[in-house]
This record gives C-alpha cells, sequence and structure tokens, in this order.
C-alpha cells in the first residue's frame, strides 16, 4: 500500500460554461475517451474504470482495456478494484457515527479504549488520528523489510500494532500533519473495542449493506468476488503482477473493494445524509488545524483543495496493483471516480483531466525542459514542510518529486518552475536561484506550503 494521500482542490467561483452549454456531449465523451487510453498507454496500465456524474446525471460510466489480462477479461462499470486509502472515509464515517450516538468523543485520549497503548508521555485522542495529526509512526514508513515481509502475513490486530506502537513519535500531538496509516488501523480496531464487532464485520454488515452498495466490501483474498480485477505492477518497462498482500495490513486504513457506480452512490449516500448528519459532514470536510493555527487541507479521511477556483473534496489511494481516486466539486455538484490497475495508473492526473473537461477549464501545457546534472544536483534533498516532508531525486538524468501522490517526474518549465507530471495543477520553486536550494515553495492551488531542506 502506497501513501495514497492526495492534496485535492476545493472553492467554485463560476459555474461551468461547457455543461451549462452542453455544446456537443459526443465531443465530450471522445476526449475523455482519448484522455484515458493515452494514459493507459503512457503508463502500460491493464485496465481503468471510470465513471462522471453531475448534477444527477451520469455522463460516463464504463471501463477500458483488460481487468484481468491473462484471461482477456474487459473492464466495465462493474468491475471490482481495490480502492486502498478511499477506505479511509469509511472508517471516518464510522467513526463519526459513533460519536453521534455518545459512544466516541472526538476529543478522547486513545487510551480510553486501547489501554496499554504507549503513548511516550503524549495525549493522542480520536481527532489526532482523523486527521493525521497524532505523530504516531506510520508503519508504512517502516522501510521495505517490514512492508515486504509483514504485508504478506495475515498478522492479528496485536501484531500489527506491536509493529509500530514502540517507535518514537514522529512529533508532537497536533504539531504537524503527517499522512499516517498506523492511524487510521488503530481507529478500526477502536471501532471494534466500542461495538464488539471487528471492522471487516461492521463494514460488510452494518455500514453497507442499508445503502445499497453491494460491489463494496472489506477485499477478503479468499472470497469469491465476481468482476474483481487483478492488480499489476510495471517492472523493468514489462507487466507483472503486483506482490501479494494480507488485507489484514492495511485494515481501516486501505481494505476495501469497490466499483466506480457503487463510488458514485456512496458520494450520494456521505453527502446526502444517509450515513452521517450534516455536523458531521461538515466536521469531516473542515481542514484540521494544528497547534500552530495553521490549516492542514486534511479533515476525517477527506481532502479539500482548490483545482482553479473549483472547490473540490476527495481522496485517493494505493495499494499493490491500483491506484484509484474519487473526487466530488460540491459547488459543481460533480463526482470523478478513476480507478487503475497497475501501481503506477495515472488514476489522479486522468479525473483532474476529466473534471476540467467537464467543467470547461482550459488545460495546462506542461513543459518538460531538459535539465542539467548541476541544476537536479543543486534541487536534490528532502525538504521539511509543516504538512510533512517531501522529496526531489535525480533518478536515471530525471527529478523525481516524492510527496502527496507518490513518486513521479518532476519536470522543469525552463523559468524556474517545476510541475509533478500528474499533479498538473501544484507548481515547485526553490531558492536561492543559484547554489544548492534551501527552501521550496509548493503551489497546490489553495493555499502555498513552504519548507526548508531537511541538514
Amino acid at each position: 500500500m502506497s501513501f495514497s494521500l492526495r492534496l485535492t482542490a476545493a472553492l467554485l467561483l463560476a459555474a461551468s460554461p461547457l455543461l451549462a452549454q452542453r455544446p456537443d456531449r459526443g465531443a465530450l465523451l471522445a476526449r475523455i475517451d482519448s484522455v484515458v487510453a493515452a494514459e493507459m498507454a503512457r503508463t502500460k496500465t491493464p485496465a481503468m474504470s471510470v465513471a462522471v456524474e453531475q448534477k444527477g446525471e451520469v455522463l460516463l460510466a464504463k471501463g477500458y482495456g483488460f481487468s484481468d489480462v491473462e484471461s482477456s477479461v474487459p473492464a466495465t462499470a462493474e468491475t471490482v478494484y481495490k480502492i486502498g486509502s478511499i477506505t479511509k472515509q469509511f472508517t471516518s464515517s464510522i467513526i463519526m457515527q459513533l460519536v453521534e450516538a455518545g459512544k466516541i468523543s472526538l476529543n478522547d485520549p486513545i487510551t480510553k479504549f486501547l489501554p496499554n497503548y504507549p503513548t511516550q508521555g503524549n495525549t493522542v485522542t480520536i481527532h489526532h488520528l482523523l486527521t493525521h495529526t497524532s505523530g504516531i509512526k506510520s508503519y508504512t514508513s517502516l522501510g521495505p523489510k517490514f512492508w515486504n515481509e509483514a504485508s504478506r502475513l495475515d498478522l492479528s490486530d496485536s501484531a500489527m500494532i506491536a509493529s509500530f506502537q514502540n517507535e518514537p513519535f514522529d512529533f508532537a500531538p497536533g504539531a504537524k500533519y503527517q499522512y499516517n496509516n498506523s492511524a487510521y488501523y488503530l481507529l478500526g480496531v477502536i471501532i471494534e473495542k466500542v461495538t464488539g464487532v471487528p471492522y471487516r464485520k461492521f463494514i460488510n454488515e452494518r455500514l453497507l449493506p442499508p445503502l445499497g452498495l453491494r460491489n463494496t466490501m472489506f477485499c477478503e483474498e479468499s472470497l469469491i468476488i465476481p468482476h474483481r480485477a487483478r492488480g499489476y505492477e510495471v517492472r523493468n518497462d514489462k507487466l507483472v503482477n503486483a506482490d501479494p498482500i494480507s488485507m489484514n495490513t492495511p485494515g481501516a486504513a486501505g481494505s476495501l473493494c469497490s466499483t466506480v457506480l457503487d463510488l458514485l452512490e456512496w458520494r450520494h449516500a456521505l453527502f446526502g445524509g444517509r450515513v452521517v448528519s450534516s455536523a458531521s459532514l461538515e466536521k469531516m470536510t473542515t481542514p484540521a488545524t494544528l497547534n500552530d493555527g495553521s490549516a492542514t487541507g486534511y479533515g476525517y479521511g477527506l481532502g479539500m483543495g482548490k483545482m482553479d477556483g473549483h472547490r473540490r473534496v476527495g481522496h485517493g489511494g494505493g495499494i499493490n496493483g491500483f491506484i484509484t481516486q474519487l473526487a466530488y466539486y460540491p459547488s459543481d455538484d460533480l463526482t470523478v471516480v478513476v480507478l487503475g490497475n497497475t501501481g503506477s495508473s495515472p488514476s489522479d492526473r486522468v479525473a483532474q483531466v476529466i473534471a476540467k473537461l467537464v467543467l470547461g477549464i482550459e488545460l495546462p501545457v506542461v513543459k518538460d525542459v531538459a535539465t542539467t546534472a548541476e541544476e537536479r544536483k543543486r534541487l536534490a534533498g528532502d525538504y521539511v514542510l509543516t504538512a510533512g516532508t517531501i522529496g526531489v531525486k535525480d533518478e536515471g538524468g530525471k527529478l523525481i518529486f516524492a510527496g502527496p501522490g507518490g513518486p513521479q517526474q518532476l519536470k522543469s518549465q525552463g523559468d524556474g518552475r517545476y510541475i509533478p507530471e500528474r499533479e498538473t495543477g501544484w507548481v515547485l520553486t526553490f531558492t536561492p536561484a543559484t547554489g544548492q536550494a534551501q527552501e521550496v515553495s509548493l503551489d497546490v492551488g489553495e493555499t502555498v506550503l513552504k519548507g526548508k531542506r531537511k541538514p
């Protein structure tokens, strides 16, 4: 499972001219088909399923390519994909249901439910877990040895927690935002402690059935799941089967499967008052505030931001063999779902391009100006931002950006600006302009994050 958090977009300033005029729906759909096909070819992604809905009308719901390459099974809108960290909004919704029932308070310390958890002198609350501000070490940052070995095993909750509970805190609770899968794993365990029902059973039997989500489930490997997609990776420019993973490992942080149609329905249910109250939804979609008063851009299982002035709420997901994206533009009443079956699937980029096409936003021209070895050496390093650490590396003569959204090429625009290949709405600039860069500015649309080189 990769760090799947993407910094997502927010705040509409103007209505969509393209949909308002609806000049040629056929041309719009043809452009979407073209974008998906081109991105699949570029990244060697075998299959993608896409759904687009605006103002109650499903504009597109279809599959592209093959969900199972070996058996030549075509992808459809009913294809079931592992959705990775999109799971987190399902987990946070259950927590909010328990808050509404008076069984949990957002200010409760986690030791109320996990009395033996070693908080190392810190007070960690449910709110801290939900917002990735706890400071607890994320088990997905423990290195490849843990991940490559432990992720294949059906570890118990106690064994999973033992893998990270004694690691030093990365920071004091509330001091920083840092994406954290351990936090959401703990939330799943807390759900069981409070309800007496294991997380997977609660999801499958209590949360999903009343919503009619028949093709969404805790993604047990042993289950026979109709229309299940296989996951792949691209290694040495060749497509291979993704490494196996026990779904016990992601747990409440990323263990669900779903379809694009079910995720459309989930979005309707969540924002339509069928899952949590409007007050709870407001908490889920309000960026958390750090101890210093700064906002993080992340609520409870959902990210918020801005895309060309249009409010966006959503989340991406990444797990062995799959990359996914669910984005909702409330002021435009637009939902875009993109699910892909490789670890390099350009799901977020495709979702953003589709949203821009539907909203009539001109697509940016991203250059790829060649960089010199001196330039790459000048920029390479880790930079500490309030919202976490990002990295820049020189790999094979290219700049590689490591941050929210996973590793991707950082393309020079030839004027001191650098744009990630998938997150084309982001812009990085470095100072000073000559010599080793000491500071970075990351413009993600709604806000500008600043950081300094890590010693």
